[in-house]
């Protein structure tokens, strides 16, 4: 609650004052449990992750993992560890006019890409170009626009950038100051020769990583396929970034993402010393690594159940089988998808995935979020009997076996698909299924490659190659907490219909709600229309939410730099990854 009201305080003074800071950008140290001083250059920092990139273009990647988050990305401002306010990071100052409709930002001087060029106006507004061409498909072209109306974006000189908004905005400065700067010398020039589509084949993962470029503190120079990614500190990077003594950073020389097929083989991995930072997902894991640090076979620390998780874990439907029109309609059924929530075991799931580190969720938002989180919305608890009613509603009886038919003898089936090597969802997927199977229900749980499942959420149009997907989500904010892609109709992470219009009048009440309080600047206001979305998505069901863990980290003992303990939370993590150094 504390970061809710620092950042109504920033609000209120960033209405009527300009917030400028000097060259360079320089850490505050309240970020870091490391003395002054005590930071060294060098080292190698390793972590785990469970598949490769599906690539190295920031305009295609739409998932979790990707390159770019992987070397941390750089932005025009940034949130730190200690409070929601922004602060100038890539802009040197920004200041928002009288009518709150326009925010105009400064760069620093020295900004450089990793091939040495510098880094001007023309890199962000290429990349807002490329953000807002529908024909590209970025992950981000839906935040440019409030309720249809285009955020404009100008380049007022070499260093100084505007954006006009066409209402107000609670988003306005997450919109704005979340924008990464593109090379416009390389990708810029790719865009403006071939159009879109050359834009979209740039940087797969065919591409030698070392041509790539990037404005990140480290930069990928080596991808191995199912093995690893091999970052190298950016040379450029400490030119406008330091600590508080003055030093360049990173500290780090190296940073390498080892690709595991599974979480037990990431642990296994850790306990070998052959990663440096791990987080367990169950209590069976943390048991493990305690074990592990009391019989002294590593030197680590362990930060059990820090707070819920800031993502989601859920069941979604597709609701665009124009090739299976009986399952389409199913799947579109409010009944049928109400049956199933109430054939997820929440509390099973609890127990034997998280050993009890776990709690149910109900909400489209994550608890991490507590403040937003409507706690009244309907909730289809654990109740076999109630499903067969439902399903009977919808026109599926038990036969002789105890199989789920309809009128026409056809088994109540489909294929419930989750990404291979992620545990706790393949074991959700299961217990699910074994739940259903049991009421009648035939669930073949298939368990595919993550970027394979990516590919088919992410695909549009009437006949989408998938029955159900069981998957996590990551995304939004303490400051409004759905993402803009997401409940709008066409926005390309509405998972269940991507049809590109509403096909109930509760998705199309969700998406005005969405935009009325995007434009509510009074944060309790604001809330309410939250409770209101939440209340309808709940009664909608498109996403069958399971539970939400609790987080867990452990990182080696020579690993340094983490934020001190009363800020590491599951929103900003447990470190930033320039101030991290090797002991």
């Amino acid at each position: 609650m504390h970061r809710m009201s620092s950042f109504l305080l920033a609000l209120v003074a960033l209405a009527t004052l300009a917030w400028a800071s000097a060259q360079p950008l320089t850490w505050p140290a309240a970020w870091t449990s490391a003395e002054p001083g005590e930071a060294q250059y060098g080292g190698t920092f390793r972590v785990s992750a469970l598949s490769d990139p599906r690539t190295f273009n920031p305009f295609v990647s739409a998932e979790e993992n990707d390159i770019v988050d992987a070397a941390d990305a750089t932005t025009l401002l940034q949130q730190g560890p200690d409070s929601d306010a922004f602060v100038p990071n890539m802009a040197e100052s920004f200041e928002i006019a009288d009518d709150g409709l326009s925010v105009t930002m400064t760069l620093r001087e020295g900004l450089r890409w990793s091939d040495g060029e510098p880094i001007d106006t023309d890199d962000f507004l290429f990349a807002y170009e490329a953000q807002t061409d529908e024909d590209v498909g970025s992950n981000a072209y839906d935040g440019w626009f409030i309720e249809g109306e285009l955020i404009e974006m100008t380049a007022v000189d070499a260093r100084t950038v505007r954006f006009d908004f066409p209402k107000e905005d609670r988003l306005a400065l997450v919109v704005a100051g979340y924008l990464s700067p593109a090379p416009d010398h390389v990708l810029g020039a790719i865009y403006r020769e071939g159009g879109a589509e050359a834009l979209k084949e740039a940087w797969g993962t065919e591409t030698d990583v070392s041509e790539t470029v990037w404005a990140t503190a480290f930069v990928p120079v080596e991808f191995l396929p199912g093995q690893r990614i091999v970052f190298e500190r950016n040379p450029y990077f400490g030119e406008w970034n330091v600590d508080e003594q003055g030093n360049a950073l990173p500290y780090l020389d190296r940073y390498v993402v080892e690709i595991v097929e599974s979480v037990d083989a990431a642990l296994n991995l850790y306990l070998a010393g052959e990663i440096d930072a791990f987080s367990p997902s169950n209590l069976d894991q943390v048991g493990v690594v305690s074990q592990a640090i009391r019989n002294g076979d590593i030197d680590a620390e362990l930060l059990p159940n820090v707070a819920p998780v800031a993502s989601s874990q859920f069941i979604v439907f597709n609701w665009n089988k124009a090739s299976e029109p009986a399952k389409e309609a199913l799947f579109r059924d409010v009944r049928f998808r109400r049956a199933m929530s109430h054939l997820v075991d929440r509390e099973a799931i609890t127990e034997l995935v998280y050993g009890g580190s776990a709690a149910p969720m109900w909400s489209d938002v994550y608890q991490a979020y507590a403040y937003w989180v409507n706690p009244d919305v309907p909730k289809y608890r654990y109740d076999p009997e109630r499903a067969l009613e439902l399903l009977a509603e919808v026109g599926f009886t038990p036969n002789d076996d105890g199989v789920l038919v309809n009128d026409a003898g056809e088994e109540l089936a489909f294929t419930l698909a989750t990404n291979a090597g992620n545990d706790q969802r393949e074991q959700i997927a299961q217990i699910f299924a074994d739940e259903a199977r049991a009421a009648g229900v035939q669930i073949d749980v298939q368990a595919i490659d993550f970027n394979l499942l990516v590919d088919q959420l992410l695909t549009t149009g009437d006949d989408r190659p998938f029955d159900a997907i069981l998957i996590g989500l990551q995304g939004g904010n303490r400051i409004w907490p759905w993402g803009s892609n997401v409940l709008p109709c066409d926005g390309n992470l509405h998972m269940y219909n991507q049809s590109g219009a509403c096909l109930t009048d509760a998705e199309r009440d969700a998406e005005r709600l969405y935009g009325e309080g995007r434009r509510t600047l009074d944060t309790e206001a604001a809330r309410q229309i939250g409770y209101a979305i939440q209340a309808r998505m709940a009664a909608l069901q498109p996403q069958i939410f399971t539970v939400s863990p609790l987080a867990h980290f452990s990182w080696a003992s020579d690993v340094a730099g983490e934020h001190p303990a009363d800020l590491i939370d599951t929103v900003v993590g447990v470190r930033q990854l320039p101030l991290t150094f090797k002991r």
